[in-house]
């Protein structure tokens, strides 16, 4: 018995089986889900002899308690070549269960599950969630995708739009949770990448503002040349002035449209890129304790090649920390590509703002020209004040997310 086993609480007849907050513990299986390996720990949490557990399905630790939708969403993203973490409820042998959230991640020959105890309040919410999902199944008849489908349109109810957001924030969360709870200082790396994403999060909102000024900007322009009109029936300055305020209004709406409101746009993707980067290196810590968990271990896993299974895991643990690094890489380009996005729209308005002044004088030598004039003059001013500062608020948080990555290296 091992200085872990001795200190971890006699195994109960019922209720949930123990396992300390510091062992991690992992499982392969081939690409049709039959177990081909694991580690002591997940031998001893779910209660099978090796020879009951290898070339077994996987589904022999599945608990009744969870539902069908969880694992259709885990399978069709791995299917999809993707990694995916989730709170899981296990059943051991003898009817005790189990929580975890496991990271499953597509490996040479099938698939790797690694595991850890969640501790943070997200936990309840998703028992409680589970449980209405479940219960939802049952009543309604529901087919796993549709589970699934109830279970993302709930998530985004919560304020994740995609499930990978969830799942990379209830990630992190959690080793943050762990770390803590084990007496640790925070991961530096995890901890930036969350503050990288809070920003991603604050640039987000900005350029939904900076959207709604250009909506309401759109109008300005052809007020603009009603008014000339009115003053000037057979033309004049003022209406020449209109009418280039509202050619380079259009081109830097149409410009504007391109860059900004595309979905494949920088300012669009750069919080999905943040997200993923966040998840990997959350992804690779993970497998980094199951690594060195599996290197303290000194005992038989039946069948399993130990040997074999720390080099696929000391594999695994570079191509992903690797794979992290290229999509900080990819991020810091991104917010580039907006910094230099922003530069772009402050000439835009600087043009239009010699354009305004230019309006200005004119008005002021037209003694008939009334408060309308006057009015929207002012709203033009208004407009590019506010458009500006948005553009620096983005561009702030465009430098916050580089200067984080900067330090991640």
């Amino acid at each position: 018995m091992s200085y872990v086993d001795r200190r971890l609480p006699k195994r109960p007849t019922s209720g949930e089986a123990p396992y300390a907050l510091d062992e991690t513990f992992f499982s392969r299986t081939d690409d049709r889900g039959v177990i081909t390996a694991g580690n002591y720990i997940f031998h001893r949490v779910a209660g099978f002899e090796w020879e009951e557990m290898l070339n077994a399905p996987h589904r022999i630790i599945r608990h009744p308690d969870m539902p069908r939708g969880v694992f259709w969403l885990l399978w069709d993203t791995l299917k999809k070549g993707r990694s995916m973490g989730a709170y899981v409820k296990n059943r051991a042998k003898d009817g005790l269960y189990y929580w975890v959230y496991a990271v499953v991640v597509p490996c040479e020959g099938g698939y790797l599950s690694a595991r850890i105890k969640p501790t943070s309040p997200i936990l309840e919410t998703v028992k409680a969630e589970y449980a209405a999902l479940l219960k939802a199944e049952r009543e309604e008849d529901l087919s796993p995708e549709q589970s699934a489908m109830i279970l993302c349109a709930r998530l985004q109810e919560l304020g994740y739009e995609k499930y990978h957001l969830f799942a990379a924030h209830a990630l992190s969360t959690e080793l943050t949770a762990r770390h803590a709870g084990l007496g640790n200082a925070p991961d530096p790396r995890v901890r930036e990448l969350q503050q990288m994403l809070q920003n991603a999060d604050d640039l987000a909102i900005q350029t939904d503002d900076l959207i709604r000024e250009f909506e309401a900007m759109r109008t300005i322009p052809h007020n603009l040349r009603v008014i000339a009109s009115r003053l000037e029936p057979t033309g004049g300055p003022v209406t020449t002035l209109s009418q280039n305020y509202g050619a380079m209004s259009r081109e830097m709406s149409d410009w504007f449209s391109h860059h900004v409101l595309g979905k494949d746009s920088n300012f669009a993707t750069i919080r999905g890129s943040v997200n993923h980067s966040l998840f990997l290196e959350c992804m690779a810590r993970v497998l980094q304790e199951c690594d060195g968990q599996l290197n303290r271990e000194r005992r038989e896993l039946g069948s399993v090649d130990i040997d074999a299974e720390r080099k696929i895991l000391a594999a695994m643990v570079r191509d992903y920390a690797e794979k992290s690094r290229r999509g900080l890489r990819d991020v810091r380009d991104e917010a580039d590509r907006i910094l230099k996005a922003c530069n772009v729209m402050h000439r835009h308005v600087l043009g239009l703002s010699s354009t305004r002044v230019m309006c200005k004088i004119e008005s002021a030598r037209l003694p008939e020209s009334g408060d309308a004039l006057t009015d929207i003059i002012a709203q033009l001013g208004l407009f590019q004040e506010r458009i500006s500062a948005q553009l620096d608020r983005i561009a702030g948080l465009s430098n916050a997310i580089r200067g984080l990555e900067g330090d991640a290296f």
